[in-house]
């Protein structure tokens, strides 16, 4: 019983619009980021669910206490999605892209705390690659 009731307090009550968190800015070479930080459980399980745009330059960083492999799906998501998964100290682990409301998973190759969704087609288009270095306060880098 009391493991339902855990259930039920941490479980987002039924969500149909998108979130919306205080931003901070990342770079990425010469290119500024206007990320939101999603950094609780509920917060990462609603991310970018419901939104129908985003901004050229705005994504979602997603930031967990534990390094680990971090696994992300579309559920909810209507627009397509890049994502970089990313070392404590700002170095992009991997990259890939991700169709809107699918359930297929997209992981990191090893662990990381560090997640950021962009629009699709954007860290290709800006040239970040695996091994590129984000720069801003979550990787102890000034912006």
């Amino acid at each position: 019983m009391a493991a339902t009731a855990l259930l039920w307090t941490t479980t987002p009550r039924a969500q149909t619009a998108p979130q919306k968190l205080p931003t901070i800015t990342l770079g990425a070479g010469m290119h500024n980021i206007r990320a939101e930080v999603a950094s609780t459980p509920e917060q990462h399980q609603i991310g970018l669910m419901f939104r129908k745009e985003m901004g050229p330059n705005d994504g979602m960083l997603f930031i967990f206490d534990r390094p680990g492999q971090q696994c992300f799906w579309m559920k909810n998501t209507l627009i397509p999605l890049a994502v970089a998964f990313i070392a404590d100290d700002g170095t992009v682990v991997n990259l890939d892209e991700m169709a809107p409301q699918t359930l297929e998973s997209h992981c990191s190759t090893r662990p990381v705390r560090h997640v950021l969704e962009m629009n699709a087609g954007w860290f290709a288009r800006k040239g970040i690659k695996p091994g590129s270095k984000l720069s801003g306060a979550p990787f102890g880098t000034p912006r």
